[in-house]
Parts: C-alpha cells; structure tokens; sequence
C-alpha cells in the first residue's frame, strides 16, 4: 500500500478550519522574532519611530530572561496600549500607500508576536497624559493598569519563548546572543548619531554597560563621522576616506576605509537605506566590484554606507525582519555606488596606511639601560674599582679579520648625496629620497617625518595604471574564437542567467548563445585567458550571477591578468637604484591615482612622523 502524504488525513475531504489569534502570533513570530537580538531590534526601532534621543537597554541571560528597553520618546496614552498589541494595528502608516515609508516599522507585528511568545509588559506615558501599564502573558492580554513613570515608553520582555520552548533549544549561549544584541544596537547607533544608546547586562548582582554612545552634536557628517569612531574604532576613520555623492535622486553618504584596511572576511561592511540597517547582495556585489582594482579576492573592505532616497524608490516590505531591500533601479543604484566608492578612494589616493603597524612599532628595541647599584652599596664601597678588567678597543688581528665576513652581518642600507632640489620640500607629500634600504625600501624625508617605500609594490602600481591608460584592457579582453565551439550542459534557470549576461559578458571577449533549453554554446574566449577550460568559467560565472547578480569574476580574471603583467615588468626587489631614480619614483606615485596601494591591496608607503621618532628615543 502507498503510504499518504503526512498532511493528507484518512477521511475524504480534509476540514479547514480558522487559526486563532494566539496560534496565529505564534507563527508571526517565527517570522519576525527567531532569536533575542531580533527582539531587540524591532523594540529599538520602535523607539526611533517615536522620537527618542535616549535609548537605554538592559539584558539578562542573553535576552532569553530579560529584555528590557526605555526611551523618552512621545509615548503612548492608555486608551493606546490595548491597540498596541493587536495585530497589524500601528501608528507609522496609514494604509493607503505602501510604498511611501518613513519609519522603522509599519507591519504592526513585532509587539504581538512578542506578546505571543513571551511575557510582555508595556510601561507608557504621552506628553499631558497619565502613565498607564498593559500586561500580555502567552497571548492572554491584561487589563490596563495605572502606573508611574516619566514620559516616555518602557518595554520589558520575561522569560522569551516560555510558550514556544521548542525555539529556546535552538538559541546559542548567553554570551554569543549577547553579542548579538550588542552588533544589532551597535548596527542601529551607526545611523542614529544625534541619538545616545546604553546596553547593559544586568544578569546577576550588578549591572554592566557592554556599550555606551553618547549623542554627537554639531553637523551630520562630523556627528557621523564621530560615532563611527565609537563604534568602529579610530583606526578605521584614520584609515577611512569620506563619501558624499548625488544621483537621480539616490544621496551616498558614509566613509570607506582605504585597501590597506581590508580585513578577512565582511563582518565590517555596514549598509543602511534610508537609516536602516541591510543586507543586500546588490550592496556587496557593489563593493567588490568597486574594489576589485585594490584587492584580492580573500580580502574584503570595511565600509559604512548610507543610502538615501525617497521611499518611493525602494521596497522596504520584501520580508519581516525588513533586512532586504529592493531597489526600482537596482543596476543603476549599484552602478552609482561603484563610482561614488571610486571616486572616493580615487581622492584619498595620496593616503596611505596611515601609519606603521602597532605590532610593529612595538618590537623597536631600546638599549637597556645599566642598573645602579643601591645608595648604600654605593657609599660602603666608594673609591674602590670591583668591575672585571676590560680590554681597550684595538684594531682587530689578522686571524679575527679571516673570518669576520663569515660571522658578522653586512650593512643593508645606503645612502647617496641627494642631488639639489629647485623646489620646496613642502610640493612634495612623498618628500625626498635620502636612501635604500636592503635594496628594497626606498627611505625618503618628507616636511612632517620619515617615508619609506616598498618600490616593487609602488612601481608595480605604476605600471598596472599606465597598461590601462595604452589601452592593454581592451587587448587583453579582445575575443578570440574557438576552432570549434563548446556546448556546455547546464539547468535552465542558469542558462537563463547566462543568456540575460551574454551582451556584458561579450565585452570581456566572451561570446556565449543559447543552445536549446539546457545549454549554452560557447564561441570565443577572451584572449588572455584562452587555455581556460570552457565549461568551468561558465559554471564559475553562473555561480557568480546567482551570488551577485552581476558577471564580476570574469572582468576579476582580467584584470589579475593584467596584474600579472605589471608584476613582471616592474622593479623587482633587491635591485640597487640611483637617488635620481629614487626620486623619479616618488614624484610619479604623486601623480598616480591609486598609487597608496599595490594591486593586491598591501601599502606602497607608510610614513612614521616625527613625533613617532621621538618617542622611539624618549624626546618626546
């Protein structure tokens, strides 16, 4: 006997029945609540939607015992509680246009699915109202109590997934969801700058801040500017170099952090639409194609991103959690961001790693200073020489003089009389050559300190831009037909990905047509890359397509193409130059775009300032 389907019952016609409301919270919940950072987030952002310039958040357990939340925003008044925690009831929209969006929230879930799964407390009072409390435990709503409190509304979520407890086996330790919450309200400071946050973990005893960020003043890029160093850390706004572009209605504002402070994975890319917090494959298709010149593709930037348009222009109710986003103009909006985020870096070029490595500032050895011995010691053998007999400084023998190239280290620098300069040290931010060290770095004096030069990366740089200033893009992109072209079998969807990216991919030099339902026929390849195999750049792009929704990997293969070549026909380490070479490099790493960075994203230069030499012998 056939067995039946699981959902198919062993009468005739199965019954459909209504879901009650409790039930239905629940399910909402899976939705929009799937752990305590989730929690926290729409209660924030529900703060934010009602004015607050204070948020305070205190946690225990993780979230899973205690989320609470205060802010001093309009409040509610007590006739606004009951609605409050109905379903799909909300002050943000009023219904007649979706599109038009100017809040956090507007699905009007968030309250009742915490209401479902947890026991919810509501603490409000609006400005000339009196403060009043509702209670909804599992779904069983209370009645609405007075209370005392100032204006303002205060949340507190118990014992979260009391009445689903299957969802708490599925929740990771105190300390990871903690973490959660703290990248969550950390994620919601960063577009809130005017706004002062406090999470604590008030778990035991004593309560601890895990963060605080203090409201900025003052404009809205310094203000900006400002928190990200809070949260990001100084580093990265050192490293960083400011956004502000203006496109058919689309504003990018925020900072990117130069290739040299590219990091190992994304954890350090933040987009925001309109102040809220996403992630989008257009976002990160954007920002590997827009430094895909800089780095390789195992490193990825740090970047803090502000979208802004009018909520017309994009679809902010893709999913519940609101983390997904669609754009109307979806290619140009990304092909906005690629130039804004190049354009960007292109300004910040003459930058560097801004300075020496900590870590390697830190193994500067000092010479140890001799010990003196104690007062008392001092006095009860004064006049008396106790130290061991020392030999005068003398020439060395003949049979010392034998060996000494075998034991002793040879001097790797050198230094040349630089030749005389017309202009002012002042017109050149790489300063003048003074030096080369281990025949590799290039030592140079600017106004404000010391530079030194990687030459075999700047001028590794250098040639890669002048390939592309001849025209080599195109060379190595240039088609070149197969004898016999290759039909390569794939599914339908792909094929379809493949065929709607045949006209980009066919400036690459990638001439591809349909072949039948499940097929692709391939014609030509592009030039530089013609031993590939066919079959696997398709499936490798395809998977790129789904990824990205953008071809990026074949104009990625190219360009290491031509990176190759700059490699190979540039100064090699180890080869001794002339001051006047030295110098010929310098001044056209300052007329060079991108010349900070070498074609896999490492420094050129890093500069130790003045103020770093004298620390390193104690005059400072």
């Amino acid at each position: 006997m056939k067995d039946q389907p699981p959902n198919i019952r062993d009468r005739d016609a199965p019954e459909i029945r209504q879901l009650d409301d409790a039930a239905v919270n629940r399910i909402a919940a899976g939705e929009v609540v799937e752990r305590p950072a989730s929690a926290v987030k729409e209660l924030v952002e529900n703060a934010l939607d009602a004015g607050a310039t204070r948020i305070e958040i205190d946690i225990a357990a993780g979230g899973k015992s205690l989320i609470r939340v205060r802010d001093n925003g309009c409040g509610m008044t007590p006739e606004q509680l009951p609605l409050a925690l109905s379903r799909h009831a909300t002050s943000k929209i009023d219904g007649s246009d979706l599109l038009n969006i100017h809040s956090f929230g507007f699905r009007g879930e968030a309250l009742p699915s915490l209401g479902a799964v947890g026991r919810l407390t509501i603490t409000s009072r609006a400005g000339g109202q009196e403060a009043a409390m509702i209670h909804v435990e599992g779904g069983d709503q209370g009645p609405v109590k007075p209370a005392a409190c100032n204006r303002g509304t205060t949340v507190e979520l118990r014992d979260l997934f009391f009445a689903t407890p299957a969802r708490l086996k599925f929740l990771r330790s105190d300390r990871a969801e903690m973490q959660a919450i703290s990248d969550v309200v950390k994620r919601l400071a960063m577009a809130e700058p005017f706004t002062g946050f406090t999470l604590r973990d008030v778990t035991g005893d004593q309560a601890r801040v895990s963060f605080r960020a203090e409201p900025m003043s003052g404009e809205l890029f310094d203000a900006l500017n400002g928190r990200l160093t809070q949260i990001l850390g100084r580093e990265f706004s050192e490293n960083a170099v400011p956004l502000d572009a203006e496109r058919e209605g689309h504003h990018l504002t925020g900072f990117a952090a130069l290739p040299t402070y590219s990091r190992g994975s994304a954890v350090a890319q933040h987009m925001f639409v309109n102040g809220r917090p996403v992630r989008d494959k257009l976002f990160y298709g954007a920002l590997r194609g827009a430094y895909a010149d800089f780095l390789s593709r195992d490193r990825h930037p740090a970047v803090a991103l502000f979208v802004d348009c009018d909520p017309r222009l994009v679809d902010v109710n893709v999913h519940p959690a609101k983390t997904e986003v669609r754009f109307r103009d979806a290619q140009g909006v990304r092909g906005f961001i690629v130039s804004g985020l190049r354009q960007a870096l292109a300004t910040g070029d003459k930058r560097s790693a801004q300075s020496p490595d900590a870590g390697a500032m830190s193994r500067w050895q000092q010479e140890p200073a001799r010990e003196e011995p104690a007062a008392a010691l001092r006095s009860m053998f004064s006049g008396r020489d106790w130290s061991a007999p020392q030999q005068r400084v003398a020439e060395a023998s003949a049979a010392w003089r034998g060996v000494e190239a075998d034991v002793m280290a040879q001097p790797q620098g050198r230094a040349e009389e630089a030749a005389p300069v017309t202009q002012a040290t002042d017109e050149y931010p790489l300063g003048i050559a003074r030096g080369q060290v281990a025949n590799t770095y290039i030592v140079a004096e600017a106004k404000d300190g010391l530079v030194l030069v990687d030459q075999h990366a700047a001028h590794e740089r250098l040639v890669l831009e002048r390939l592309r200033e001849a025209g080599a893009e195109e060379a190595v992109a240039r088609s070149q037909a197969l004898l016999i072209p290759e039909v390569v079998e794939l599914d339908e969807t792909s094929c379809d990905r493949l065929e709607d990216a045949a006209p980009k991919l066919a400036e690459h030099g990638l001439a591809i047509e349909r072949f039948g339902p499940s097929a692709m026929l391939v014609r030509s390849l592009p030039h530089a890359i013609a031993r590939t195999d066919p079959e696997k750049l398709l499936r490798d792009i395809d998977d790129d397509l789904a990824l990205n929704g953008e071809a990026l990997l074949l104009g990625e293969k190219l360009d290491l193409v031509l990176a190759t070549m700059a490699c190979h026909g540039s100064v090699r380490a180890g080869r001794v130059l002339r001051v006047d070479e030295m110098n010929s490099l310098l001044r056209e790493m300052e007329r060079t775009p991108r010349s900070g960075q070498c074609n896999h994203g490492r420094p050129t230069w890093v500069k130790l300032s003045m103020e770093d030499v004298e620390k390193l012998f104690g005059r400072h």
